[in-house]
């Protein structure tokens, strides 16, 4: 198993900061969002066995409200990586989103920038407060999942949420009612290694700074 290394977080921080700071007050936030019809016509690979791969996330991780589980699939939809760290209050802006999540991205597995055609998947696993419904945090977490995977050479996946009526792959309409908010986590098998998982960090720190405005 390979480990991806983000540069020296002293010497990144500040200008990542800086920049998330501002982006927050950008009057562009609302456009840095996608809708589920737009999430559809993406072209977003399908995922041969969702509860499996929501399972054995939840299972890993043990996500409450506001964390978010971005994991990284081979073709065979073997988990590779995966990171979690927890979303604060601020306001939802998918320019946010993708540095969070490309950070947590760089820290746990290499990029694949030299490949011509990406063979490794990204998907997100957001787990909230409320209904399976869309709602615009969601299609903050969908621009900013798909912009960080261009940035780091992967396919963007799916995007789950996780929710107190289960967990629900927006834009296909395929769900289920376990694993949920308030359901423990399944025992699931697992031949491979256990992947690198990862959880705070910068990420965290940079939406730390950003609620703090």
């Amino acid at each position: 198993m390979t480990f991806g290394f983000a540069p020296s977080a002293a010497a990144s921080m500040s200008g990542f900061s800086t920049s998330a700071d501002m982006s927050a007050d950008s009057p562009n936030r609302l456009g840095r969002m996608l809708e589920p019809a737009e999430w559809s016509a993406a072209g977003i690979p399908l995922l041969r066995n969702p509860r499996e791969v929501v399972s054995g996330l939840h299972a890993r991780h043990r996500p409450t409200p506001e964390t978010a589980v971005v994991a990284v699939l081979d073709p065979e939809e073997r988990l590779r990586a995966s990171a979690s760290f927890t979303r604060r209050p601020s306001a939802a802006d998918g320019w946010v989103f993708r540095n969070a999540l490309l950070a947590q991205l760089r820290r746990v597995i290499p990029h694949d920038l030299r490949r011509r055609t990406p063979v490794r998947t990204a998907v997100l696993l957001y787990c909230r407060d409320g209904d399976a419904r869309w709602t615009p945090e969601d299609g903050a977490w969908m621009w900013g999942l798909r912009d960080a995977c261009t940035l780091h050479g992967l396919r963007c996946g799916a995007y789950i949420t996780l929710t107190r009526d289960g967990w629900q792959v927006l834009g296909e309409g395929r769900g289920g009612r376990r694993p949920s908010t308030g359901s423990h986590p399944e025992a699931f098998a697992d031949t491979d290694p256990p992947p690198p998982i990862r959880t705070g960090g910068a990420a965290s720190e940079v939406l730390r700074r950003v609620a703090a405005r």
